[in-house]
């Protein structure tokens, strides 16, 4: 007995899992089989006040036009809406339970009702609410996940922190990254137009494309090919700043490629201070045949190299170059005070609060003598 119930409770729930999945995809089927649930349901909650000799209460005909509005798509909705509509018609009016308080909340239903169409005429996506929500939070942690640096050999360290305006977590600032053969990396990070949520689409569009250029072309084509990328957008607020690094880790041979970005800063072991790197080059998005002048250097072990977006030193009190100097004092500051480590998200928080994204990515080649380089090799010496 026990067996066949069970064997009952699973078929019920790989049933559920299987509509569940259907509705992910957002098919027309699936719509059409939850459709005819909501409507069972008025139906059942309709035939239970009429058998009781109950009031249905209009509260119940909001949550399902809630739960309508999260899980249908805009034509399963309003024929939902009708349904509903006829059941609060019939339970208040036709069975003469209509009293001033209940047409106040059936006004108030007619407004929700409104509202909910007018918002799911807005999912340009076609899918619904919930569905919709689920689609760009997962396009968001890929642009997240994309940026994140491949672990380096050892010797190697990178840290990377980002504040987005206003606090939400998409942002026109994202980073991409490749490591190949365990020697060669490439990281670009970039600075789309726009602020916070407003630029997160296009964000997503061009770091879906600069992921799989990245790695594949020389620095120069990399960025040219960005550039017409950005040139056959439509949209005229298409453009984007960008700064790429391409270095060898074993010799710490580096060339770095600037798209009309901020210059990068070069920690010199030797002068304990930070360097302003020369790389220029023209913004992506502008002008078909842009042009970019790299900057070649090494990075000895002790240095590093730091990358950071336009909101990290410009405000209304100061221009770039003065944002510039602030930033090599701060960062000065927080090297000399705990080093390397946890540097980005130390820097970032000095930042006066403002309404632009902000990034900032540090690569070190970690000293000779470091604590860390020693335990690794007694590590894979078994000490």
């Amino acid at each position: 007995m026990s067996s066949a119930a069970g064997s009952v409770l699973r078929g019920i729930a790989s049933y559920v899992q299987q509509r569940v999945e259907g509705w992910r995809t957002g098919s027309r089927g699936s719509q059409a089989f939850l459709l005819l649930v909501f409507v069972a349901l008025v139906g059942a909650a309709v035939g239970i006040g009429e058998l009781a000799r109950v009031i249905v209460p209009v509260s119940l005909w909001f949550l399902v036009l809630m739960l309508g509005l999260m899980l249908l798509r805009f034509v399963p909705l309003l024929l939902l809406i009708v349904v509903l509509g006829a059941a609060a018609f019939w339970t208040s009016v036709e069975t003469g339970f209509a009293t001033p308080n209940r047409e106040s909340a059936l006004l108030i239903l007619a407004v929700g009702v409104l509202l909910a169409i007018y918002q799911s005429s807005r999912q340009r996506s076609g899918l619904p609410m919930a569905l919709s929500e689920a689609v760009l939070t997962e396009l968001r942690d890929r642009l997240q996940r994309q940026g994140v640096v491949p672990p380096l050999p050892h010797g190697w360290r990178s840290e990377s922190a980002t504040i987005t305006a206003n606090g939400p977590s998409y942002a026109g600032d994202f980073l991409v990254a490749d490591l190949r053969e365990g020697r060669w990396l490439e990281m670009a990070l970039v600075d789309v137009c726009g602020k916070g949520t407003s630029v997160g689409p296009q964000a997503l569009q061009f770091a879906g494309a600069l992921g799989g250029l990245i790695g594949a072309l020389p620095p120069a084509e990399l960025m040219a090919a960005a550039n017409h990328f950005l040139l056959r957008q439509e949209s005229d607020e298409s453009l984007a700043t960008a700064v790429h690094l391409k270095i060898d880790l074993v010799t710490g041979d580096y060339t770095i490629t600037s798209a009309g970005h901020p210059p990068a800063l070069h920690w010199h072991l030797s002068q304990r201070g930070w360097a302003i790197d020369n790389a220029r080059g023209m913004a992506l998005g502008v002008i078909d045949d842009a042009e970019f002048t790299p900057s070649r250097g090494r990075l000895r072990p002790g240095e590093a190299l730091m990358f950071y977006t336009d909101g990290v030193i410009e405000s209304a009190d100061r221009d770039l170059d003065a944002g510039i100097d602030w930033l090599r004092h701060a960062a000065l500051q927080a090297v000399e005070t705990r080093g390397f480590t946890g540097m980005p998200k130390r820097v970032l928080k000095k930042v006066p609060r403002g309404d632009d994204d902000r990034a900032l990515l540090v690569l070190e080649r970690q000293p000779l003598t470091s604590p860390e380089l020693h335990s690794e090799r007694a590590r894979s010496l078994g000490v």
